[in-house]
């Protein structure tokens, strides 16, 4: 800041020197003044002092006295000491002391100018006397008469009187410093801010500043205005008189009185800012920016002003430039949204219009539809969107199948793999003479240009994409080619891969169809309806089946693989199969839950060992019901599957309580439970999975209660069921598959069941095997008698051999005649053949060659052997010779 250099510092130093000069000025005259006022008031002080010490009461008295000095001595030392003077003398008129500050001064004779004094006249003046040089005031003391009688003198020395001064100059000197710091301060702050404003610089510089300022001012291509608060035009450069037409002299007139146009001088007259605002002077296109300067200076407005006549083409350009840069990134983020081959198509279609064309249509390929591979070029596609065409039929309506004509633009961009453009359709024979009353009915709507883009992928074609312009837009230009091939390429491959997706899902559909039931099997326990809807992110691991057992027994299975896709469906395949076999087998559902159990946490275990990641499936999920229609009974068991809801036939809905167990594969190896009831005839069994009652906007107690209610109501058939429920339960966008399996219950008929009580002696066997013919003579199955009585021989016989008591016997007449062998032991009977020195072993062997099916399933107080025979036409009989053969062998017979 003290640099000479800058103005600022050249500023400050001046102002300091002046502040130095005036408060040295001032000091000086302080102190003189100071003097001058302590010696008048010193002159004033002793002659106020002497007047009234020779006008004191008694001082004629003691003047005409014998001892004058006695008596006004005291008194004259003590008015001295009262007054601040040095002495108080008084003198006779010949000249002798009465009164002195100094004693030895009594008495003596004073030579001074008291003749003035003496004649009457008292006054003060400076003189060397015995004090010193002073300041005396002599004052006359007259008598009633007003004659003279004595003098009374006061002085003051000047030394004391400068004294006085000396003891004020500390503070006159602390005043001085004291406005000197301000005046400096306050300077200092001044050339600070003269400093920011002029920027460090020196007046050469500044001078410099200025005339470079003034010629870029005038020199530059853009016109510059300062307008005042009040409108005043204040300063205009070169271009801006050009630009605006304006007279040298326009500066301090107003804007409105420069000859400008209304709208414009309006515009700047006004404090409102304006950026790129276009205005028509004379033949040019002026752009004019205005900015408030009050921020930073004077409350005024700098407005800038641009010919832009010559940018307007170029901007315009870059304008449709960048209009097509947003148009491609906007596609980008609305074309392939979904995997659906249709809805991409529909979605390029939309993004295209009208942005850049009027009518857009897409044609593809069947294969692709079908999310095949396209084996080659082909002419005919299907038409599979189309965007703009307001109901008219001048265009081929979505879904035609439409055979080009191989001069036809769409043809020929398809053949050629290029895009083709038509500037003018009115004058395109080959797009006339593929439908000349169609193209005549185009051209009357006002169609006028095409482009035709191949959709092409992965070196594929899939179809084309056709931009039409109508009357309302302009014929597409060379630029527009490659905007069209942008939009065509971004939307061939969200094509292709919603095709390969479509492709995939296909396969999974349809091994996942493949691995479900194809139908219901023939049975009349139960009467069934089932729903599968899959989800919608991909086919799923959900499953269902009905089983026949034996003794006319009906096994349910509802089950749930977790994950989606392939993987998933091939899984559930794999656990279907397990569960048909172990079914076979007749297992109960706790046992049968426990090995599937087993098999799942193998099958996790090898494809953990099989992955590098580690991606086995997690688990499963199932329920295994088993329903009896002779006696009524449900068994079943769940592993972490939602449970039975059972319907009765009142309409009355619920959840049965059933054992809590884990989810299948989770390794904990623990022991399956099972429930039992028994449910009336007419009951409905409800087997479901997951899908149907959890969703991401209601919790599975809601769902649970949900179900429950759309279970609620009067009887009804199963498919009314199923139906009732979807309608209820369906989500609007199901994320997992869903499962339902509806079961209305039917007994068997008390008169179709015989059953007898064996004894353990093998001579009980004759009397039954007639009870047993009669009964089949009583169900008009005499038929059969023969070789049911030869298949009953033969069990009977083995139980009373081999098993233990209780042994009873069962006839079951439904579809079938089940015939069924039980004793209380729990080994299993074997086939095998019997060699030709063996005299037994041919006993199962006959049951087998007799009986449809045969088999044993096991209770928890034995074993049931069963055998099943039908009633139709063909019923099962032995083959020809076979009876002979056995007693050619010499079998003996059984039970005899």
């Amino acid at each position: 800041m003290l640099s000479v250099r800058s103005l600022a510092g050249q500023v400050l130093l001046l102002q300091l020197a002046v502040v130095v000069l005036l408060v040295a000025a001032a000091l000086a005259a302080l102190v003189v003044q100071a003097q001058r006022d302590t010696m008048a008031g010193a002159r004033s002080r002793t002659l106020a002092v002497a007047q009234s010490f020779a006008h004191s009461p008694g001082i004629l008295a003691a003047l005409a006295g014998p001892d004058p000095t006695a008596v006004l001595q005291p008194r004259a030392e003590a008015a001295r000491k009262a007054a601040g003077v040095d002495a108080i003398i008084v003198y006779r008129l010949d000249g002798i002391t009465l009164t002195h500050s100094d004693p030895s001064q009594i008495g003596k004779h004073v030579i001074g100018p008291y003749a003035q004094a003496a004649a009457g006249q008292p006054f003060t003046r400076t003189f060397q006397g015995s004090l010193g040089l002073s300041v005396t005031s002599a004052v006359p003391v007259t008598d009633a008469h007003g004659s003279v009688v004595a003098i009374v003198s006061c002085p003051v020395r000047v030394e004391s009187v400068q004294h006085r001064v000396n003891r004020q100059l500390p503070v006159l000197f602390g005043s001085a410093a004291g406005a000197l710091v301000i005046a400096a301060g306050g300077a200092g702050l001044l050339t600070r801010r003269l400093r920011r404003q002029t920027h460090g610089l020196g007046p050469i510089e500044m001078t410099q500043m200025y005339e470079h300022h003034d010629a870029v001012l005038h020199a530059v291509r853009e016109g510059v205005l300062i307008i005042g608060s009040d409108g005043r035009l204040l300063l205009a450069n070169d271009e801006a008189l050009r630009l605006l037409d304006l007279p040298a002299a326009a500066e301090q007139r107003h804007v409105t009185e420069l000859g400008l146009e209304a709208d414009l001088a309006q515009r700047l007259a006004s404090d409102r800012p304006a950026t790129d605002e276009v205005y028509l002077v004379a033949d040019r296109l002026v752009a004019v920016n205005k900015r408030l300067a009050a921020p930073h200076g004077l409350a005024s407005s700098v407005v800038t002003l641009r010919d832009t006549t010559e940018l307007r083409a170029l901007y315009g350009r870059a304008e449709t430039a960048r209009e097509r840069l947003k148009l491609l990134y906007d596609a980008g983020g609305r074309i392939g949204t979904t995997l659906d081959v249709t809805r991409t198509a529909e979605e390029l279609a939309d993004v295209a219009v009208p942005r850049f064309a009027d009518i857009v249509s897409v044609e593809l390929l069947d294969a692709v539809l079908r999310g095949q591979e396209p084996s080659g070029l082909s002419t005919p596609m299907r038409r599979t969107a189309a965007v703009g065409m307001k109901g008219d039929d001048a265009f081929y309506p979505v879904g035609t199948l439409v055979r080009f004509s191989p001069a036809h633009p769409i043809a020929e961009c398809l053949v050629s793999g290029r895009a083709v453009r038509v500037e003018r359709l009115r004058g395109s024979p080959g797009w006339r003479s593929q439908d000349p009353e169609r193209a005549r009915r185009i051209l009357d709507y006002g169609v006028h240009s095409l482009i035709a883009v191949p959709l092409r992928a992965r070196g594929v074609v899939l179809g084309t994409v056709a931009f039409w312009r109508t009357s309302a837009s302009a014929a597409f230009e060379e630029e527009d080619v490659s905007v069209g091939e942008e939009l065509a390429a971004q939307a061939a491959v969200c094509i292709d891969n919603a095709r390969r997706y479509t492709r995939e899902h296909t396969m999974a559909v349809a091994l996942q169809r493949s691995l479900l039931p194809r139908g219901m099997p023939e049975q009349t326990a139960l009467e069934v309806a089932y729903r599968y809807l899959p989800a919608q992110a991909g086919v799923g691991g959900d499953w269902f089946d009905v089983i026949p057992l034996s003794g006319t027994r009906v096994a349910l299975v509802v089950g749930d693989v977790v994950g989606h896709g392939l993987h998933a469906a091939a899984t559930m395949g794999r656990l279907r199969t397990a569960v048909l076999n172990f079914a076979a087998l007749e297992m109960p559902p706790d046992e049968l839950l426990g090995r599937l159990d087993e098999l799942v946490a193998q099958i996790d275990a090898e494809e953990g060992a099989a992955e590098a990641d580690g991606g086995g499936i997690i688990g499963a999920t199932c329920q295994y019901a088993v329903y009896d229609p002779v006696s009524g009974q449900v068994i079943t068991a769940t592993a972490g599957h939602p449970g039975l809801a059972v319907v009765h036939p009142d309409g009355d809905a619920g959840f049965p309580p059933m054992p809590i167990c884990p989810p299948l594969g989770l390794g904990a190896r623990l022991p399956f439970e099972s429930a039992e009831l028994t449910v009336p005839e007419g009951s409905r069994l409800v087997l479901y999975t997951d899908g149907l009652i959890e969703d991401r906007d209601r919790d599975l107690d809601a769902g649970m209660e949900a179900l429950r209610t759309a279970l609620t109501g009067p009887d009804r058939t199963p498919e009314a069921t199923c139906a009732a429920v979807m309608e209820a339960m369906l989500p609007a966008q199901p994320k997992d598959d869903i499962a339902l399996l509806v079961a209305r219950t039917q007994r068997l008929d008390p008169s179709r069941v015989a059953q007898w009580d064996v004894p353990r002696d093998p001579a009980a066997v004759a009397p039954l095997r007639n009870a047993c013919a009669r009964q089949l003579a009583d169900w008009d199955l005499e038929a059969i008698a023969f070789t049911t009585e030869l298949i009953l021989s033969e069990l009977i016989t083995n139980a009373i051999r081999y098993g233990t008591e209780p042994i009873a016997v069962r006839l079951l007449r439904d579809r079938t005649l089940i015939c069924e062998v039980s004793d209380g032991s729990s080994t299993s009977p074997r086939l095998r053949r019997a060699q030709a020195t063996d005299e037994g072993g041919r006993g199962l062997f006959l049951v087998a060659q007799l009986a449809q099916s045969w088999g044993t399933r096991y209770t928890p107080t034995g074993k049931v052997i069963w055998a099943e025979q039908s009633l139709h036409d063909g019923a099962t009989a032995a083959p020809e010779g076979f009876i002979e053969f056995l007693f050619d062998e010499e079998l003996p017979p059984s039970g005899s």
